[in-house]
């Protein structure tokens, strides 16, 4: 009897494999004798399981599971871009044809830096996609876009504040700065919502932080946009935090140069200021001295800040300073607490950059 059971188990288990078998062989057979050929498009970042999942969808195999299991056991990565394929093809050519990234349409790596305008971004974007700057451009201002994203439900960083028609560019400093991969093809749209989708997922972390501020998203990304641009290292950049947070504070200007440089569309470092422009009354120059930019912020981001600024301005250094100065030829920050010490600073670094 017990031998009965035994051989019974086995012939069970010998057609189950030999069923297996058949159903492995028969799903990585083409789908037709008859070629029909389609277009098939792997978005950047897709895993290998979606890429298998789309191919059935598509018509183009004849089962998923055959090929997810190939996949288990073989190498190589599939690239991203827009293929050719054909009815008459195996499971096994597609993926290798994925793997060789024989292509119709190519993807291309963009890699945004940490601390630079929208308008760089556009000018970045444009040397590798097929849009220019301008087209870019127009659609991050794009009045029913913008609207559009502020009621999402899955932008909860984005409100009103980025309607504001003063600003120069509603969406500078929700992009975040990251090396990303898009279809050549790819439009203006379709690239702002991937880089806002990874800006909410880089935010995710900090978004219980960010809604029990006292302030609103927007001045603290504004913020965070001066720190990236006035220090280099964690350190500094919490402590230039406290410096403007407590500058706030006290009803003080925040006389930040990298605020009058982007308020006059011109960059700190390449370009010269004028008289005038130093003193323009616009809503970004916060070393105006008349007093109308006491205690405010600018009016909006001045560049794309990396998380580690963001993170700094929401959680600043535990110091008392007023001031602080950079040592333009180091990139090294000085920390003040009197007027005096700053001029003291000031005029020490003058005098050592001009020796050197």
């Amino acid at each position: 009897m017990k031998k009965k059971v035994i051989l019974i188990i086995l012939l069970v288990f010998l057609v189950l494999l030999f069923s297996l078998g058949a159903f492995y062989v028969w799903g990585m057979g083409a789908v037709s004798k008859e070629e029909e050929l389609k277009t098939f498009v792997i978005e950047p970042g897709t895993s290998k399981s979606d890429v298998v999942k789309n191919l059935e969808n598509a018509g183009l195999i004849r089962s998923q599971y055959p090929l997810l299991v190939y996949l288990f056991f073989s190498g190589g990565n599939i690239q991203a871009g827009e293929y050719e394929l054909s009815t008459t093809m195996k499971p096994t050519d597609m993926i290798q044809k994925f793997i060789d990234g024989d292509v119709l349409i190519h993807s291309m790596q963009v890699t945004l830096v940490e601390g630079k305008r929208l308008t760089d971004y556009a000018d970045v974007l444009a040397e590798n996609l097929k849009f220019t700057a301008e087209d870019f451009l127009t659609q991050a201002n794009d009045r029913s876009f913008l609207e559009e994203l502020v009621s999402s439900d899955e932008y909860w960083f984005l409100t009103n504040e980025i309607l504001n028609e003063e600003i120069y560019y509603p969406l500078e400093g929700y992009l975040y700065p990251d090396t990303y991969e898009f279809l050549e093809t790819a439009s203006p749209k379709e690239v702002l919502l991937t880089l806002l989708n990874h800006t909410e997922t880089k935010l995710e972390p900090y978004k219980e932080s960010i809604l029990n501020s006292e302030y609103t998203f927007h001045q603290i990304l504004t913020l965070a946009s001066m720190v990236e641009k006035e220090a280099n290292s964690e350190s500094d950049r919490k402590t230039v935090a406290q410096v403007f947070w407590t500058r706030l504070h006290e009803n003080w200007s925040l006389g930040s140069d990298v605020t009058t440089y982007y308020g006059a569309h011109k960059e700190i470092g390449v370009d010269e200021l004028t008289w005038n422009e130093l003193y323009d009354s616009n809503p970004y120059n916060t070393r105006l001295t008349d007093g109308s930019m006491n205690g405010k912020l600018p009016i909006g981001p001045i560049c794309n800040p990396s998380i580690v600024s963001i993170s700094a301005t929401l959680s600043p250094s535990d110091t008392n300073y007023y001031y602080f100065v950079a040592n333009v030829c180091t990139g090294e920050v000085f920390f003040q607490t009197t007027s005096e010490e700053f001029y003291q600073k000031n005029l020490e670094l003058s005098n050592t950059c001009a020796a050197n």
